[in-house]
């Protein structure tokens, strides 16, 4: 057996074969089954995408049809799972009851106990749509706002957006959130993919495997960077601050800016590219232009003297802001976008199953060191 050392944080190590994400990070590349992700976000849909990362091919005109109404079909949450979120303290943020709510609707899931192929796509039809159902719902309970049914003849995009403010989206809106999510729906083997997998390699439950992506989700270092920088966006606006020079002094100070570097691109992450033109579309489109010229002034001082560049998370802020999106709805709306990958890293890996084990680098003291009876330790 192999015991090579890896690096701190596996940096750089090699955990799986996978036929649905490849990236390069030296050349800014980003592909889901072959295809780069900048044709997708400019021609495809979310559901397309989510046909083609579950399937490994595009789908045909009949195909897509049929996808996108079994997952319009699967809009459907269990009266109990409503009663469960209407329960929770008017503490909860979206993401602790995301968590816990993707885990109770595998109670209400018939085919929960069944691990076969053809099970795991049924209840990834169900998962895709009521993750997105759950943060809507939970979001007009928490205000005390009546719940919104869901709206079948909508994209899922758009469903999710009318769901959340009771009023249909307009066609620029539902196409930006569309976009946002192509971009999200995979990356590979990130921190909350990772944990999917490895709990699906037990022989786990999906619901669990997806459960435990949230819960890695929720931590600020992988799901987090978007709702810090638009925290820090609303920080320069309330002091009627200079971007450029607030900045400066947070780099002074030693603070951290988020949304700048990657821990796999070496260039420009390639959704960055596209959130920042949606974020300036939006911006000129609604009127609120502001949000967008200050990510960009800040972006170019950062690049310009730190030599870094924005990621997926800085201009997702300033585009889910314009789309009048709560701050603490952004980790959310990444899952809403990610368990499309996660549904098909999930599928993939019970396909071709292996427990997943690795070997630690033990530094602890030297073996062996001997047992010391109690009245004879220091």
């Amino acid at each position: 057996m192999s015991t090579a050392v890896a690096g701190k944080g596996l940096e750089g190590i090699v955990a799986a074969n996978s036929g649905i994400c490849w990236i390069d990070g030296d050349a800014g590349v980003l592909s889901y089954r072959g295809i780069d992700i900048h044709e997708l976000a400019e021609n495809s849909t979310f559901e397309e995408t989510t046909y083609l990362l579950w399937n490994g091919r595009l789908p045909n005109r009949e195909a897509l049809r049929e996808f996108t109404s079994k997952l319009a079909q699967a809009r459907a949450l269990d009266a109990r799972v409503v009663d469960l979120m209407r329960s929770y303290p008017v503490s909860a943020s979206p993401m602790e009851v995301l968590r816990t709510c993707v885990s109770a609707l595998s109670f209400y899931d018939a085919d929960e106990t069944d691990n076969t192929h053809d099970a795991n796509v049924r209840k990834s039809y169900r998962l895709t749509a009521q993750i997105a159902m759950v943060v809507a719902v939970y979001d007009r309970i928490r205000k005390k706002k009546e719940i919104v049914p869901a709206d079948k003849s909508l994209t899922h995009a758009g469903n999710f957006l009318w769901m959340l403010n009771g009023e249909k989206p307009s066609e620029t809106a539902a196409r930006t959130l569309d976009t946002a999510l192509i971009l999200h729906a995979d990356h590979e083997l990130n921190a909350s993919t990772f944990a999917a997998r490895v709990i699906a390699a037990t022989l786990s439950d999906i619901h669990s495997a997806i459960t435990g992506a949230i819960g890695a989700l929720k931590g600020p270092l992988h799901g987090g960077a978007n709702e810090a920088v638009m925290r820090l966006l609303l920080a320069i606006d309330k002091e009627g601050a200079d971007p450029v020079e607030y900045v400066r002094a947070m780099l002074a100070s030693k603070q951290k800016v988020s949304g700048f570097g990657h821990r796999v691109y070496k260039t420009e992450d390639p959704r960055a590219t596209h959130l920042r033109r949606m974020s300036e579309k939006l911006g000129k489109d609604a009127g609120q232009p502001r949000w967008y010229e200050m990510s960009r002034a800040i972006e170019l001082y950062i690049n310009r003297e730190k030599k870094l560049n924005a990621n997926v998370d800085f201009y997702s802020a300033s585009t889910y802001a314009t789309l009048g999106i709560d701050i603490d709805l952004y980790t959310p709306i990444f899952a809403v976008s990610r368990i499309a990958g996660w549904a098909a890293h999930v599928i993939e890996q019970l396909d071709d199953n292996r427990l997943i084990r690795p070997r630690a680098e033990y530094i602890g003291p030297a073996y062996p060191t001997p047992w010391v009876p109690v009245d004879k330790r220091t």
